[in-house]
């Protein structure tokens, strides 16, 4: 059932976008009794429960967004050993569901935390660490005003651990279609807000 083939590449990455899909931040926010797509940016995801609902709320929102990326990209990798190139689609399909969720009418999330849920189903922690490091010190020291000037120095990391210590062409190539989906939902997709802090 799980060999590599065609059909099961294809069901696996539906499974996944869907799997994505699902607004786990936006449910937590209800639950708490805060919709949070009235808070921050608008943004249905797991930084505005923290902003709305509170710190408990808000990690088990960002665990929930972690896992939905997480479990099928893991499963995939580590339990199927589809480590090939057809790794790739189904690293992004979480990340892909989560910003065109069709539970949220296909206006989703921007996608973050779901794009480190899936470097957690490929590394577990290690790329994770060595992109939210250097996120974390440049939110909390420098504060950029654009959120894109704060997501983009960790990527590079990321590209220099990949390059250099750890190379992984399939890797590479996950981290460098993320970079697109950075840029489309910070650039493209609006946000009902001015925000200036990265939101996952």
């Amino acid at each position: 059932m799980f060999e590599l083939t065609v059909f099961n590449l294809i069901l696996w990455t539906i499974l996944a976008f869907f799997f994505g899909a699902l607004p786990f931040a936006w449910w937590i926010g209800r639950l708490a009794g805060v919709e949070i797509r009235t808070v921050g940016d608008g943004n249905p995801g797991a930084t505005n429960v923290f902003r709305g609902a509170g710190v408990g709320w808000g990690i088990a929102a960002i665990c929930a967004e972690f896992s939905k990326a997480a479990i099928p990209v893991g499963l995939a990798y580590v339990i199927f050993g589809w480590d090939s190139y057809s790794i790739v689609p189904i690293a992004l399909a979480p990340t892909i569901g989560h910003m065109f969720s069709p539970l949220l009418g296909g206006r989703g999330g921007k996608g973050l935390a779901t794009m480190l849920g899936a470097w957690i189903g490929l590394t577990l922690w290690v790329m994770p660490a060595i992109l939210l490091v250097p996120l974390s010190i440049i939110q909390l020291v420098f504060k950029p005003k654009q959120p894109l000037w704060a997501v983009m120095p960790p990527i590079f990391c990321g590209f220099i651990w990949l390059t250099v210590f750890d190379w992984n062409p399939v890797f590479v190539v996950v981290l460098l279609c993320q970079v697109g989906l950075v840029f489309y939902t910070h650039l493209v997709v609006p946000s009902s807000q001015v925000e200036t802090s990265v939101s996952l």
